[in-house]
């Protein structure tokens, strides 16, 4: 509930309105508060339009309700929604922000001529072949050799990373920018990793390819994520 019963919390701020509705109360209710209030604060014809962004809270709305939300604000005062802000969102958006901001964890060797495609950060346990190409809608990060494509922010995400234990692409793609792969001096540096190894009984420390020879159950990471 809003600050002493109120339904409606007008806020000015730089360069515009900021309408606090209560999330506790009906919409009907809401709506008559919300043209009592404009209509005691009216602004006359000569004063210019006012930009306004409005905080539902917990509340959701309909594209109706929404609708008329904002008609009764322009009618009332020279005020133009600028945002309609909430805290609620629909399970359908979740799903698609959760899927977005997910890990993906991969183990396989991308082979030239063969894409793999997740939605979220790509977690690549294997290399990219020649040829081969890796895309995600998120960050890429590849423990083994990328020696082909990798496409990050596939959706536009130019704050998307690819990173790789060693980086020799035959072409980097970050949202709809792309690079090609500069001339390397060296054979780069290759990810270790330490596994007790069973045979020697001792921990032993190897690139993480054999790493995944030894520990087979590691690509069940991946058939989990695809059994949802």
């Amino acid at each position: 509930m809003a600050a002493n019963n109120q339904r409606v919390i007008m806020k000015g701020r730089h360069g515009g309105l900021t309408l606090q509705l209560d999330d506790q109360c009906s919409f009907s209710d809401l709506l008559a508060e919300l043209e009592e209030e404009l209509s005691v604060n009216a602004a006359s014809e000569q004063e210019p339009m006012i930009k306004v962004s409005i905080q539902l809270g917990a509340r959701y709305l309909t594209e109706d309700q929404k609708r008329v939300l904002t008609t009764l604000i322009r009618e009332k005062q020279k005020l133009v929604v600028e945002s309609i802000e909430s805290d609620v969102i629909k399970r359908t958006e979740a799903l698609s922000w959760k899927e977005n901001t997910d890990i993906t964890p991969v183990v396989k060797t991308v082979r030239s001529g063969q894409v793999t495609n997740v939605r979220g950060d790509l977690l690549l346990i294997g290399d990219v072949n020649p040829g081969g190409q890796i895309q995600a809608t998120g960050n890429i990060f590849v423990l083994g050799r990328l020696k082909g494509i990798a496409h990050a922010g596939t959706e536009g995400d130019s704050t998307a990373v690819i990173a790789a234990s060693y980086m020799q692409p035959t072409q980097l793609r970050i949202a709809d920018q792309f690079s090609r792969s500069p001339d390397y001096e060296s054979e780069g540096v290759y990810m270790e990793c330490g596994f007790i190894d069973d045979e020697e009984e001792k921990i032993r420390v190897d690139r993480i390819q054999e790493v995944v020879k030894k520990r087979p159950d590691l690509a069940n990471f991946e058939r989990r994520m695809d059994n949802g």
